[in-house]
């Protein structure tokens, strides 16, 4: 190991954080090693270590761990570096837990084969990536025969709040969860001083929320983008103006963090030409896969997932801009420039939409907890989202309490009492707004759907009875029938 290196590679143990000092006095406060320095691993093994909790760190290229020893500052004392997995294993004493931050996929699954042979009975892998909660459940049982124990644990929050304190959504054994706990709570934000990190069930558990999480913040920031685009297409309206107004509805129902930042972005503009930044900006966005997991997951749980459905489809059509580009010279230009949207009813169609959003990924949360067996509380689920992660928003108070036993509990949203009386008061300006964006030719793909979504399940009969009689013609499916028991073919 180079000199370089801010701390010895002696045996790392417990520090005097005063959660750390009753883990250990219970005999189960294990050691951490973490893995994985890029933006995310650097600032969560910062506040590991600011923490109170000692932390030997390892990167693929060790010069990026010389690096991040070299700006430790004021943590070195916290912090040592070793050049291979073989190193810090040996650096650490029995129980050892090591968090991975290494990209999804392959690059999980080659660490831990490289770690696995080394660890003994009882220690810990943590996966904290965003990961497909599948390969969790599989590394779970894999790792489980061989002694040891896998964590899987979804960390929201972005670079700031892997530094200062995320939301932590964590899969595994009660055990463990007990184990890795003291650390846990400590890194993580708070709410009003409860510590925004649980435990939400077994292997998959943790990874399958963070990944629903995500789906939220897709379609929470589809809507809140297709706001802008109906205030900046259809009344005209210049990035600073939006941003103000988006500040003013951060201050109502709308607060939340993606609202925040979405004022703070309209209103900046770019240093070297003065222009707003926003529209500097090549409109394609990226998508890191999230979205998607949680759409297919939707479709196998036979669950509706329209909002996030509509937002990861419009980040696919964003992605074909020569596509756009060809098709903007062949076909009129969308808005008609006469009939501006009305800003109050803008903040409520966007209030409405994002509740839909928000309810829809409640409702696949309930169902994977029955379909995996998992041991998950919904309400306890919108509290830890209440602070430290992207979609923390002052309506999962009240989304909490509606998930709880403290009142009448349901688990679609639109159902409980006080997100009913919401939901019914905003929806007539959904209606408005996507009608309106309809005949101006606005793209508003997540909006329709969530009022697709509404006017759906307040419909007590659907069609769906032409489309049994369908399949039953040319499949011989056969239906149920209102009237009478069993199965039965029409007389076609």
């Amino acid at each position: 190991m180079s000199a370089s290196s801010k701390a010895s590679l002696g045996s790392v143990v417990p520090g005097q954080n005063p959660d750390t000092e009753q883990a250990r006095d219970q005999g189960v406060a294990p050691s951490y090693g973490l893995i994985g320095l890029g933006t995310m691993g650097s600032n969560l093994a910062l506040n590991i270590a600011a923490s109170g909790f000692p932390l030997v760190v390892q990167n693929r290229t060790h010069a990026r761990t010389e690096e991040f020893l070299a700006d430790a500052g004021p943590l070195e004392d916290k912090l040592a570096g070793a050049e291979t997995p073989n190193q810090l294993v040996a650096a650490l004493q029995p129980p050892r837990a090591i968090i991975l931050m290494v990209p999804a996929g392959a690059p999980v699954d080659q660490q831990i084969a490289a770690l696995a042979p080394l660890l003994s009975p009882g220690d810990m892998i943590i996966d904290a990536g965003n990961a497909d909660f599948n390969d969790t459940r599989r590394r779970a049982t894999e790792l489980a025969e061989a002694g040891l124990v896998h964590v899987g644990m979804g960390v929201s929050g972005g670079a700031e709040g892997a530094r200062h304190g995320p939301s932590i959504m964590v899969g595994t054994t009660p055990e463990a969860w007990q184990a890795i706990r003291p650390m846990v709570n400590a890194i993580a934000a708070r709410f009003r001083g409860d510590p925004c990190a649980d435990r939400l069930g077994g292997d998959g558990a943790g990874h399958f929320v963070k990944t629903v999480h995500n789906g939220i913040e897709y379609a929470d920031m589809q809507l809140i983008a297709e706001v802008w685009g109906l205030l900046r297409d259809g009344n005209g309206a210049a990035p600073a103006e939006a941003g103000r107004l988006f500040g003013e509805w951060n201050k109502g129902p709308l607060s939340s963090y993606l609202v925040e930042i979405t004022a703070t972005v309209l209103g900046t503009e770019d240093p070297a030409s003065g222009r707003p930044m926003v529209e500097l900006i090549l409109d394609r966005a990226g998508q890191k896969g999230t979205g998607r997991w949680t759409l297919i997951e939707a479709l196998k749980l036979g669950q509706s997932a329209t909002t996030i459905e509509a937002a990861v489809a419009a980040r696919a059509v964003s992605a074909q801009r020569e596509l756009r580009l060809e098709a903007s010279t062949r076909f009129d230009a969308p808005g008609d420039g006469a009939t501006p949207f009305d800003e109050d009813d803008l903040e409520a169609a966007l209030l409405a939409a994002k509740i839909m959003a928000y309810a829809q990924g409640f409702i696949l949360l309930a169902e994977a907890r029955r379909a995996f067996d998992w041991d998950m509380k919904l309400s306890r689920v919108a509290e830890i989202w209440r602070a430290g992660c992207i979609i923390r928003s002052a309506l999962l108070d009240g989304m909490a309490e509606a998930l709880s036993g403290k009142g009448p509990a349901h688990d679609n949203l639109l159902l409980a009492p006080s997100f009913a009386k919401m939901v019914g008061r905003t929806v007539p300006a959904l209606r408005r707004v996507v009608c309106q964006a309809a005949t101006q030719g606005l793209p508003v793909p997540a909006l329709s759907a969530a009022l697709g979504y509404f006017d759906g399940i307040r419909q007590a009969r659907g069609t769906a009875d032409l489309i049994q009689a369908q399949r039953d013609f040319f499949g011989e499916h056969g239906f149920e029938r209102i009237d009478r028991d069993g199965q039965h073919h029409g007389p076609w």
